[in-house]
């Protein structure tokens, strides 16, 4: 029997859990996100899945999306002089349903995507100063042309690249849908890349926003949204670390939510990288969630048991 599926036999039967893959698990080992590398890598990941599913255990699932928002607005900028490009939002809307056509197809029995929109405040700070890079890097005239479209642009070691802002996610708008079709027995998914960035403008009109939000911080929202009782982020490393990168490195394991929030604030997660995870995984549980799991993709099943990955508890 399997690693996996060994830790599955034992977790708590039942559990209602949301997965939160990370981009390894819509991509080929190498990063190449062609059609075949996605559907190949979609196909693993479901593998974890539907063990999970076939234990008994609730699961809704969410997604990043930055390699496949980077080849669209690739797209858009060779053919910024053929056609209109079109906006980040509507980047982040086909990419849901592109991804999700692709975790349907592999998983399915009962499963649903929602294109899912994700509410943020047009007043939050990330819109005065943003730092998102997305997309790959250009000339400085290239840049200097999209900077004409309305784009913002900085310069870094190896080029210039695009910058947006990443605002605080306030509300899932359509996680009443999620819990609907949950309830009804179907395999979720939703929320991904953090779902589709909306403001209110000043008549209370939905709007969609220049913006990237992170699908960890929104991932921990939607868990809590369906009434999830374990969050599992699943990444491309066994567990979070202190002192990642030095000879003092440490593994986390079991830790408690108050013990995690020290370590993080004192700098110890990347802001870049683990930070927003450990940031989600301690919101998941300190807002009323059992357990909140970093790990691999392939101890996801640990993970629910709580055997695997750094187990973040009350």
């Amino acid at each position: 029997m399997s690693r996996i599926r060994q830790a599955v036999s034992v977790a708590r039967v039942g559990e209602r859990v949301l997965i939160a893959l990370g981009g390894n698990a819509m991509t080929a080992p190498d990063g190449s996100a062609s059609p075949d590398d996605q559907r190949g890598a979609v196909e693993g990941a479901m593998s974890h899945v539907t063990a999970l599913i076939a234990a008994g255990h609730q699961v809704t699932l969410t997604h990043g999306n930055g390699p496949q928002v980077g080849n669209l607005i690739l797209k858009n900028q060779l053919a910024a002089d053929v056609v209109p490009p079109v906006p980040l939002d509507w980047c982040g809307a086909q990419t849901q349903a592109t991804i999700g056509t692709l975790v349907l197809n592999a998983l399915g029995g009962r499963a649903a995507v929602v294109v899912t929109r994700t509410l943020v405040d047009p007043a939050d700070p990330a819109f005065r100063d943003p730092v998102k890079p997305i997309g790959r890097y250009f000339t400085e005239a290239d840049a200097r042309r999209f900077e004409g479209l309305g784009q913002t642009w900085r310069r870094f070691d190896r080029g210039w690249r695009r910058v947006v802002a990443s605002p605080e996610p306030l509300e899932i708008l359509d996680a009443p849908a999620v819990a609907a079709l949950t309830a009804a027995g179907f395999t979720v998914v939703a929320a991904g890349g953090g779902g589709v960035p909306v403001a209110r403008d000043a008549a209370g009109r939905l709007t969609g926003v220049e913006a990237v939000i992170d699908k960890d911080l929104a991932a921990a929202m939607l868990a809590r949204a369906v009434r999830a009782t374990v969050l599992v982020i699943a990444t491309d490393v066994p567990r979070a670390v202190v002192g990642f990168g030095t000879a003092h490195a440490r593994p986390i394991g079991s830790v408690t939510a108050a013990e995690l929030r020290v370590l993080h604030a004192a700098g110890h997660f990347a802001g870049g990288s683990m930070g927003p995870k450990v940031e989600a995984a301690l919101r998941f549980v300190e807002q009323g969630g059992d357990q909140a799991v970093i790990t691999s993709l392939g101890d996801i099943g640990a993970a629910v048991a709580g055997q695997a990955g750094t187990v973040v508890r009350k």
